[in-house]
Protein backbone atom coordinates (compact mmCIF):
# COMPACT_ATOMS: atom_id res chain seq x y z
CA UNK A 1 0.00 0.00 0.00
CA UNK A 2 1.07 3.37 -1.10
CA UNK A 3 2.32 5.35 2.26
CA UNK A 4 -0.87 5.99 4.46
CA UNK A 5 0.12 8.75 6.53
CA UNK A 6 0.74 10.58 3.47
CA UNK A 7 -2.07 10.16 2.13
CA UNK A 8 -4.16 10.92 5.47
CA UNK A 9 -1.71 14.02 5.47
CA UNK A 10 -1.29 12.36 8.81
CA UNK A 11 2.12 13.98 10.32
CA UNK A 12 3.24 12.70 13.75
CA UNK A 13 7.02 13.94 13.59
CA UNK A 14 8.44 14.26 16.74
CA UNK A 15 5.83 11.45 18.68
CA UNK A 16 7.30 7.94 20.64
CA UNK A 17 5.13 5.01 20.23
CA UNK A 18 5.01 1.76 21.85
CA UNK A 19 3.32 -0.72 19.82
CA UNK A 20 2.50 -4.77 21.55
CA UNK A 21 3.09 -6.90 19.65
CA UNK A 22 4.14 -4.96 16.86
CA UNK A 23 6.69 -7.44 15.64
CA UNK A 24 4.30 -8.89 13.10
CA UNK A 25 0.90 -9.75 11.89
CA UNK A 26 -1.49 -6.79 12.82
CA UNK A 27 0.81 -5.24 15.18
CA UNK A 28 3.65 -5.08 12.24
CA UNK A 29 1.26 -3.00 9.99
CA UNK A 30 0.52 -0.75 12.45
CA UNK A 31 4.30 -0.29 13.61
CA UNK A 32 5.10 0.23 9.82
CA UNK A 33 2.49 2.83 9.53
CA UNK A 34 2.98 5.20 12.41
CA UNK A 35 6.55 4.95 11.53
CA UNK A 36 6.01 6.42 8.11
CA UNK A 37 3.62 8.96 9.68
CA UNK A 38 6.78 10.13 11.78
CA UNK A 39 6.86 8.27 14.82
CA UNK A 40 9.46 6.87 16.49
CA UNK A 41 8.28 3.13 16.85
CA UNK A 42 9.03 0.93 19.66
CA UNK A 43 7.70 -2.59 18.96
CA UNK A 44 7.42 -5.25 21.97
CA UNK A 45 7.05 -8.79 22.00
CA UNK A 46 9.12 -11.69 24.17
CA UNK A 47 10.89 -12.55 21.14
CA UNK A 48 13.23 -10.76 18.85
CA UNK A 49 12.21 -10.71 15.04
CA UNK A 50 13.83 -11.97 11.87
CA UNK A 51 13.01 -8.21 10.19
CA UNK A 52 11.65 -5.03 11.56
CA UNK A 53 9.75 -2.34 9.17
CA UNK A 54 12.24 0.77 8.56
CA UNK A 55 11.64 3.23 11.44
CA UNK A 56 10.78 0.23 14.09
CA UNK A 57 13.01 -0.47 17.04
CA UNK A 58 12.73 -3.80 19.27
CA UNK A 59 12.40 -4.16 23.24
CA UNK A 60 12.16 -7.72 24.39
CA UNK A 61 9.49 -7.96 27.20
CA UNK A 62 6.99 -9.76 28.97
CA UNK A 63 4.31 -7.44 29.22
CA UNK A 64 2.04 -9.71 31.43
CA UNK A 65 4.26 -9.00 34.54
CA UNK A 66 3.84 -5.69 35.74
CA UNK A 67 7.56 -4.45 36.16
CA UNK A 68 8.35 -5.43 33.58
CA UNK A 69 5.49 -3.42 31.66
CA UNK A 70 7.00 -0.74 33.76
CA UNK A 71 10.31 -1.12 32.90
CA UNK A 72 9.56 -1.17 29.19
CA UNK A 73 7.36 2.47 29.35
CA UNK A 74 10.59 3.74 31.59
CA UNK A 75 13.12 2.16 29.67
CA UNK A 76 11.67 4.02 26.18
CA UNK A 77 11.06 7.41 28.11
CA UNK A 78 15.22 7.14 28.97
CA UNK A 79 15.95 6.33 25.76
CA UNK A 80 13.69 9.07 24.31
CA UNK A 81 11.95 11.06 26.31
CA UNK A 82 8.90 10.58 26.08
CA UNK A 83 5.78 8.36 24.96
CA UNK A 84 2.69 9.89 23.29
CA UNK A 85 1.32 6.60 21.80
CA UNK A 86 0.88 3.31 23.31
CA UNK A 87 -0.84 0.90 21.38
CA UNK A 88 -2.03 -2.37 23.20
CA UNK A 89 -2.27 -4.54 20.22
CA UNK A 90 -0.94 -8.11 21.82
CA UNK A 91 -3.64 -10.25 22.60
CA UNK A 92 -5.58 -13.41 21.14
CA UNK A 93 -6.10 -16.97 22.42
CA UNK A 94 -6.04 -20.66 21.33
CA UNK A 95 -9.47 -22.29 20.99
CA UNK A 96 -10.43 -24.25 24.39
CA UNK A 97 -13.51 -25.35 25.99
CA UNK A 98 -14.06 -23.44 28.53
CA UNK A 99 -15.54 -26.56 30.61
CA UNK A 100 -11.74 -27.61 29.93
CA UNK A 101 -9.73 -24.47 30.29
CA UNK A 102 -7.40 -24.90 33.60
CA UNK A 103 -6.94 -22.05 35.89
CA UNK A 104 -3.56 -20.95 34.67
CA UNK A 105 -5.23 -20.98 31.22
CA UNK A 106 -7.36 -19.07 31.95
CA UNK A 107 -5.26 -16.43 33.95
CA UNK A 108 -2.73 -16.59 31.21
CA UNK A 109 -5.46 -15.11 28.43
CA UNK A 110 -6.70 -12.43 31.24
CA UNK A 111 -3.43 -10.87 31.67
CA UNK A 112 -2.48 -10.76 27.85
CA UNK A 113 -5.41 -9.33 26.58
CA UNK A 114 -6.85 -7.42 29.70
CA UNK A 115 -4.44 -7.23 32.79
CA UNK A 116 -1.46 -6.30 29.93
CA UNK A 117 -3.28 -3.22 28.71
CA UNK A 118 -3.92 -1.65 32.27
CA UNK A 119 -0.34 -2.27 33.48
CA UNK A 120 1.32 -0.33 30.46
CA UNK A 121 -1.58 2.26 30.28
CA UNK A 122 -0.61 2.42 34.48
CA UNK A 123 2.98 2.97 33.28
CA UNK A 124 2.56 5.61 30.65
CA UNK A 125 0.28 7.74 32.47
CA UNK A 126 2.79 9.63 34.49
CA UNK A 127 5.26 10.42 31.52
CA UNK A 128 1.81 11.62 29.27
CA UNK A 129 0.99 13.70 32.25
CA UNK A 130 3.89 15.33 32.48
CA UNK A 131 4.24 16.22 28.56
CA UNK A 132 0.46 17.53 28.33
CA UNK A 133 -1.31 14.29 27.40
CA UNK A 134 -0.92 11.35 24.83
CA UNK A 135 -2.70 8.51 23.17
CA UNK A 136 -3.74 5.33 23.86
CA UNK A 137 -5.20 3.32 21.44
CA UNK A 138 -6.76 -0.25 22.98
CA UNK A 139 -7.58 -3.39 20.10
CA UNK A 140 -10.06 -5.11 21.16
CA UNK A 141 -12.53 -7.37 19.22
CA UNK A 142 -15.57 -8.39 17.96
CA UNK A 143 -15.37 -11.30 20.73
CA UNK A 144 -15.85 -9.23 23.50
CA UNK A 145 -19.22 -7.80 21.98
CA UNK A 146 -20.66 -10.96 20.89
CA UNK A 147 -20.91 -14.18 22.07
CA UNK A 148 -17.38 -16.05 21.36
CA UNK A 149 -17.86 -20.04 21.92
CA UNK A 150 -14.71 -21.74 21.80
CA UNK A 151 -12.78 -18.64 22.86
CA UNK A 152 -14.78 -17.44 26.18
CA UNK A 153 -12.07 -16.08 28.25
CA UNK A 154 -10.38 -14.11 25.78
CA UNK A 155 -14.15 -12.78 24.82
CA UNK A 156 -14.54 -11.42 28.70
CA UNK A 157 -11.23 -10.49 28.46
CA UNK A 158 -12.04 -7.87 25.63
CA UNK A 159 -15.28 -6.82 26.97
CA UNK A 160 -13.37 -5.88 30.02
CA UNK A 161 -10.97 -3.79 27.74
CA UNK A 162 -13.84 -2.02 25.75
CA UNK A 163 -15.01 -1.06 29.51
CA UNK A 164 -11.71 -0.17 30.55
CA UNK A 165 -11.37 1.73 27.68
CA UNK A 166 -14.07 4.10 28.99
CA UNK A 167 -13.14 4.21 32.32
CA UNK A 168 -9.99 5.62 31.54
CA UNK A 169 -11.18 8.03 28.91
CA UNK A 170 -13.12 9.61 31.68
CA UNK A 171 -10.61 9.36 34.15
CA UNK A 172 -7.43 10.86 32.59
CA UNK A 173 -9.30 13.05 30.05
CA UNK A 174 -8.62 16.29 32.11
CA UNK A 175 -4.97 15.31 31.63
CA UNK A 176 -5.27 15.67 28.03
CA UNK A 177 -4.80 11.54 27.68
CA UNK A 178 -7.14 10.19 24.89
CA UNK A 179 -8.15 6.20 25.09
CA UNK A 180 -9.87 4.89 22.60
CA UNK A 181 -10.95 1.07 21.29
CA UNK A 182 -10.78 -0.61 17.94
CA UNK A 183 -12.82 -3.72 17.51
CA UNK A 184 -11.42 -4.91 14.75
CA UNK A 185 -13.34 -7.83 12.96
CA UNK A 186 -12.73 -10.74 11.23
CA UNK A 187 -9.12 -10.40 10.10
CA UNK A 188 -6.46 -11.98 7.86
CA UNK A 189 -3.72 -12.55 10.00
CA UNK A 190 -0.47 -15.14 9.74
CA UNK A 191 -2.49 -17.42 11.54
CA UNK A 192 -5.67 -17.35 9.91
CA UNK A 193 -5.74 -20.61 8.50
CA UNK A 194 -6.00 -22.32 12.32
CA UNK A 195 -8.52 -19.63 13.14
CA UNK A 196 -10.82 -20.06 9.62
CA UNK A 197 -9.57 -22.74 7.50
CA UNK A 198 -7.80 -22.87 4.18
CA UNK A 199 -7.70 -20.48 1.58
CA UNK A 200 -10.80 -21.48 0.00
CA UNK A 201 -12.88 -21.31 3.89
CA UNK A 202 -11.36 -17.91 4.36
CA UNK A 203 -12.34 -16.72 0.77
CA UNK A 204 -15.86 -17.92 1.74
CA UNK A 205 -15.37 -16.12 5.47
CA UNK A 206 -14.61 -12.69 3.19
CA UNK A 207 -17.80 -12.84 0.70
CA UNK A 208 -20.02 -13.74 3.56
CA UNK A 209 -18.73 -9.50 4.98
CA UNK A 210 -20.85 -6.80 3.67
CA UNK A 211 -17.33 -4.83 2.08
CA UNK A 212 -16.82 -8.99 0.68
CA UNK A 213 -13.37 -9.40 2.38
CA UNK A 214 -11.52 -9.98 5.57
CA UNK A 215 -9.98 -6.86 6.94
CA UNK A 216 -5.85 -6.51 6.88
CA UNK A 217 -3.53 -4.76 8.78
CA UNK A 218 -3.57 -2.02 7.14
CA UNK A 219 -6.89 -1.56 7.48
CA UNK A 220 -6.65 -1.90 11.79
CA UNK A 221 -3.28 0.46 10.96
CA UNK A 222 -5.74 3.36 9.49
CA UNK A 223 -7.89 3.70 11.82
CA UNK A 224 -4.67 3.74 14.08
CA UNK A 225 -3.55 6.72 12.55
CA UNK A 226 -6.31 8.60 12.44
CA UNK A 227 -6.93 8.03 16.53
CA UNK A 228 -3.51 9.18 17.40
CA UNK A 229 -3.43 12.49 14.89
CA UNK A 230 -4.73 15.61 15.52
CA UNK A 231 -8.03 14.42 13.49
CA UNK A 232 -9.26 12.94 16.34
CA UNK A 233 -8.68 15.24 18.93
CA UNK A 234 -12.01 15.56 20.53
CA UNK A 235 -12.48 11.63 20.36
CA UNK A 236 -12.07 10.14 23.59
CA UNK A 237 -13.49 6.72 25.26
CA UNK A 238 -14.77 5.63 21.69
CA UNK A 239 -15.18 2.26 20.26
CA UNK A 240 -14.40 2.16 16.38
CA UNK A 241 -15.44 -0.51 14.51
CA UNK A 242 -13.11 -1.97 12.16
CA UNK A 243 -15.17 -4.83 10.98
CA UNK A 244 -16.25 -4.69 7.11
CA UNK A 245 -19.56 -4.14 8.01
CA UNK A 246 -19.93 -6.33 10.53
CA UNK A 247 -21.04 -10.76 10.35
CA UNK A 248 -23.76 -11.58 8.81
CA UNK A 249 -26.36 -12.69 11.26
CA UNK A 250 -26.86 -16.41 11.15
CA UNK A 251 -30.66 -16.22 11.08
CA UNK A 252 -30.88 -14.64 7.49
CA UNK A 253 -29.55 -17.85 5.84
CA UNK A 254 -32.18 -20.25 8.27
CA UNK A 255 -34.49 -17.89 7.31
CA UNK A 256 -33.88 -18.38 3.59
CA UNK A 257 -33.58 -21.89 3.74
CA UNK A 258 -37.06 -22.20 4.56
Amino acid sequence: MANLAQALNIDLAGKVALVTGGTRGLGRAISARLAEAGCTVVACARNAPDSLPAGVSFIPADIRDADAARALVDGIVAAHGRIDILVNNAGGSPATAIEAASPRFVDAILKLNLVAPLYLAQAAHPHMVAAGGGNIVNIASVSGIRPSPGTAVYGAAKAGLLNLTQSLAQEWGPAGIRVNAIIAGLMQTENAEATYGDAEAQAAVGRSMPLQRMGTGDDLAGAVLWLCSPLAAWVSGARINVDGGGERPYFLDLVKGN
